[in-house]
């Protein structure tokens, strides 16, 4: 199994990416689990990790070189469910969170992570474009010139950055991200529903249809980028380290 998904108390819902050979690495069929995971609403906090020690590398690149994306890729249908979660969602970072591994957490509710933690952006490398809806909601909350770095350059920073930048809630011990983003989905719990959910709503307002046309021009420009010989080279000299 590529994905865990545990209910460990009343009401939390705990999914756990579980491909530490590839260091959490996403392929399809993980994609499609985590896609089903979140359109559950019978629960009222959803806690996200990845095993291992490692949040996840992003993209299985064995997996994703030759996706079709005849509509929506797995990636995008991922995020869209993610997005859709009428639930709070809390993420538990440790070790790497590369590619849409740091992208997903702008659609996070809460995020933690490990003072250890690593993040990366690294899509103009791989000859690629920003996903995930970051292009718009990067320089949203880090401001445009630290958004400019962060896609453009695509350098690893580490947690102190990811708080600066609006990433992350907090940095916490290492190995400890875990324990403090299950305590954050326990005290949601314990909330009136109907109230979480319509402050989840009213935060979003406004920002629903950018995000939702940015997704779909970035996918697109993204693929297309994804199919030219720069990133097929990129992608070619990866798999042969």
């Amino acid at each position: 199994m590529s994905l865990r998904v545990a209910d460990p108390e009343p009401g939390i819902r705990l999914v756990t990416i579980d491909r530490p050979e590839r260091r959490n690495a996403l392929d399809r069929a993980t994609y499609a689990g985590l896609a089903a995971a979140f359109a559950d609403e019978t629960v009222r906090a959803v806690v996200l990790t990845g095993a291992g020690g490692c949040f996840t590398a992003g993209n299985d690149l064995r997996d994703f070189q030759d996706v079709e994306t005849d509509g929506d890729s797995p990636g995008l249908t991922f995020l869209k469910a993610l997005r859709g979660c009428p639930n709070p969602v809390v993420a538990a970072v440790e070790g790497h969170a590369v590619g849409i591994g740091t992208t997903l957490l702008l659609h996070c509710d809460l995020a933690y992570a490990g003072d250890g933690a690593r993040f990366r952006l690294p899509f103009t490398a791989l000859g690629l474009s920003p996903e995930g809806g970051s292009s718009y909601l990067l320089p949203l909350i880090a401001g445009t010139k630290r958004g400019a770095e962060l896609l453009m350059l695509g350098e690893p920073f580490g947690a102190a950055e990811a708080v600066a930048a609006g990433l992350i809630n907090a940095a916490v011990p290492e190995g400890t991200a875990l324990e403090v983003a299950l305590g954050r989905a326990r005290a949601l719990a314990a909330l009136p529903p109907a109230s979480i959910a319509a402050t989840k709503r009213a935060l979003r307002r406004g920002q629903d249809d950018s995000v939702a046309r940015t997704l779909a021009e970035e996918a697109e420009v993204f693929h297309a980028l994804r199919r030219g010989p720069e990133a097929q080279a990129a992608f070619a000299a990866f798999l042969r380290r």
